[in-house]
């Protein structure tokens, strides 16, 4: 099974927001990629609800990483109340809280099959590091990333792609606003 904050990742990227290609797209797609992970065994299989509860929690974790993408380093206060999972977000999935051999408590499966795998990518998404694991910062884009710069600052999975398509579309706007306000000078003369 892949390190928790690559498998939140790899699991949030199976939705290419701007090809709009889904990875899993059907309940063999989804019982597959589980199955490469380790996260279910050879004969199990998904269903529908499988799938959607899948999507849900996909979804869930993008629109968070988008909504702690859209604030501020300064606006995130070190004792802010928890933020809470809309229950759209988050679909039920059977987890249990379990001590671990030093008595810290964990999230566990509480099933097999790929209920179980699900279980065990929300689980991850705990273990994560959410002060790495982001998501792109270009709307068309969305990719979830790991932020491997020292001071954690990246805000695009590419600066060639993404970060060049942004700040591209920045200075248009700038030059854009700039001859407008120079020709309304000239109006006014």
């Amino acid at each position: 099974m892949p390190l928790p904050t690559e498998l939140a990742r790899d699991f949030v990227n199976t939705f290419d927001v701007e090809a709009q290609a889904d990875e899993l797209s059907s309940p063999a797609d989804l019982a597959l990629w589980l199955r490469e992970r380790g996260l279910a065994g050879p004969r199990d299989r998904a269903s529908d609800d499988d799938l959607h509860a899948a999507h849900a929690l996909r979804e869930g974790l993008r629109a968070t990483l988008r909504r702690r993408a859209a604030e501020r380093p300064a606006e995130r206060p070190a004792e802010r109340p928890a933020q809470q999972w809309r229950p759209a977000e988050l679909p039920p999935l059977p987890l249990l809280v379990t001590l671990d051999a030093g008595g810290r408590p964990r999230l566990t499966p509480a099933a097999t099959g790929v209920a179980g795998g699900l279980a065990r990518i929300a689980a991850a998404t705990v273990a994560a590091s959410w002060d790495r694991l982001k998501v792109c910062a270009e709307e068309t884009c969305q990719w979830a990333f790991i932020d491997s710069s020292k001071n954690r600052s990246r805000s695009w999975c590419s600066m060639r792609v993404c970060g060049n398509r942004t700040k591209t579309r920045a200075y248009r706007a700038r030059k854009r606003g700039s001859r407008r306000l120079q020709g309304s000078n000239t109006d006014t003369v």
